[in-house]
């Protein structure tokens, strides 16, 4: 779980109530229905339908863990290959292996499959995680560029309620309050919820894809028989300086 998006989500829109007071003249179900509503209309219409009905696993995302951390997988990538090169290749059948992608790899050494092979598969798998990652943070950057243009619309259609009933005086406080608090929402919906999520899963897509490729090259240097010893030397230009000095220390 992702401590830092749920405390920063909720400290924001705590810090916001707090700001309010009493949160009552805030609370208006007509102006949450053009902009949570009529937002999420209109981004359904830009997206396809099994995007759209992802979206939800997709923000998910935003909240749960962290990719693994580099330093782990290079030390269980040298110690996979010490086993391959004591033992061969057959040898890596069975090892527990958490890391998915680090998985398909090492099963594909098992099973004998050229080097050209293994590359491009992984390759492949990695472009394709991606182009994933890149449409589901895509899916919230549209959705937060509507969410505050349909706080404009509702401001607009306040403010002709407004002006077309201002011989009613008892009118114009309700027609104000869409006017006004239709741009709040969303605002509020862009800035404190969607951009950030977008900016978050774009973060740990790029850990992952970096992962991803580390892998590749460590699975790589195993099959060509590379020395496990030398392995967090090779690798070491992934890892920033602390998490090279853990990953050092782990390999002795």
């Amino acid at each position: 779980m992702d401590i830092a998006s749920i405390v920063g989500l909720i400290g924001a829109l705590a810090l916001i109530v707090m700001a309010m007071g009493d949160p009552g003249p805030f609370f208006d179900i007509p102006s949450m229905l053009i902009v949570v509503g009529g937002s999420i209309s209109a981004t359904l219409y830009r997206s396809t339908l099994p995007e759209f009905i992802a979206f939800t696993g997709v923000m998910g995302k935003a909240f749960g863990g962290y990719p693994d951390q580099p330093d782990e997988l290079i030390v269980q990538l040298a110690e996979l290959g010490t086993i391959a090169r004591k033992d061969g290749m057959i040898a890596l059948e069975g090892q527990e292996i958490k890391n998915s992608f680090m998985a398909k790899g090492i099963s594909m050494l098992v099973d004998g499959t050229d080097g050209k092979l293994i590359r491009g598969s992984l390759e492949r798998e990695n472009d394709q995680m991606k182009v994933r990652h890149t449409a589901g943070a895509g899916f919230f950057e549209a959705w937060a560029e509507i969410a505050p243009a349909m706080g404009m619309i509702g401001t607009l259609v306040g403010l002709v309620l407004m002006l077309g009933n201002m011989s009613d005086p008892k009118s114009i406080g309700p027609a104000m309050a869409v006017a006004l608090l239709t741009t709040l929402y969303g605002a509020l919906l862009a800035n404190v919820v969607l951009i950030p999520c977008a900016m978050k899963l774009k973060t740990k897509s790029r850990m992952e894809a970096l992962n991803n490729e580390l892998v590749i090259e460590g699975v790589m240097f195993i099959n060509g028989g590379g020395n496990p010893r030398i392995m967090g030397d090779m690798l070491g230009s992934f890892l920033d300086t602390k998490q090279r000095a853990r990953a050092v220390a782990a390999m002795g």
